[in-house]
């Protein structure tokens, strides 16, 4: 099994979904780490030594060496590519890594202006979900409960960085307000990405006034 001289580091926010995206990639790799966390409370991403990490000042980032990566999904490709010697994670044959960056796309799209920006609204900003982003939210639910009617998992018959990229905010819907209850093919999506080896939960907010964070 592939593995870094030393332990990565990983700048991490103890909330950030997107973070948890690349925790569950360490973790399902094996691959060691050491967690660093960055205070954004304290604007501690907005210093001159955290943006000379990552110029966009944002959470996750990984040290692994003289790679220095930021970007969730970026960190994702990176991990599979230098150590999953199975190839299970990223396919390399053209229909299945199409299939894989297909969902990393709707990440950064669909489920950002859908269940991440509801999120976002709840903890951050204290304020009602807008009706616009919560029908944002459950249209990408609805397409994968039909996606996933005939599939076990999002991009091929075993889990893949499409699973990971999109499980985060999902599985913190209710964070944002968001129920679940409606999509049983969903909800059994998540209880079988939730029993595989080196799963780790995502770490539930636990910010005593929400107002304090208020934009």
């Amino acid at each position: 099994m592939a593995q870094p001289a030393q332990p990565i580091k990983f700048y991490t926010y103890s909330i950030s979904g997107h973070a948890h995206r690349v925790e569950l990639a360490l973790s399902m790799l094996k691959v060691p780490f050491g967690r660093i966390e960055v205070d954004l409370r304290a604007r501690e991403h907005k210093s001159p030594a955290f943006l000379a990490r990552n110029p966009f000042g944002q959470v996750p980032v990984i040290e692994d060496g003289d790679v220095v990566l930021g970007d969730s999904n970026s960190i994702l490709v990176y991990l599979a590519k230098r150590y999953d010697t199975t190839g299970r994670w990223l396919p390399d044959d053209p229909v299945g890594a199409a299939r894989v960056q297909r969902w990393l796309s709707v990440a950064a799209g669909e489920l950002y202006n859908g269940p991440v920006s509801a999120r976002g609204y709840a903890l951050f900003r204290n304020k009602p979900v807008p009706v616009e982003v919560s029908d944002a939210a459950h249209r990408i639910f609805a397409l994968l409960e039909e996606h996933l009617a005939g599939q076990p998992f999002l991009a091929a018959a075993t889990p893949t960085l499409a699973d990971i990229t999109i499980y985060s905010y999902t599985a913190l819907s209710p964070e944002g307000r968001l129920s679940l209850e409606t999509y049983p093919n969903l909800r059994g999506w998540l209880a079988r990405f939730e029993a595989l080896p080196g799963f780790v939960p995502a770490r539930r907010s636990q910010l005593p006034d929400l107002k304090e964070f208020a934009a």
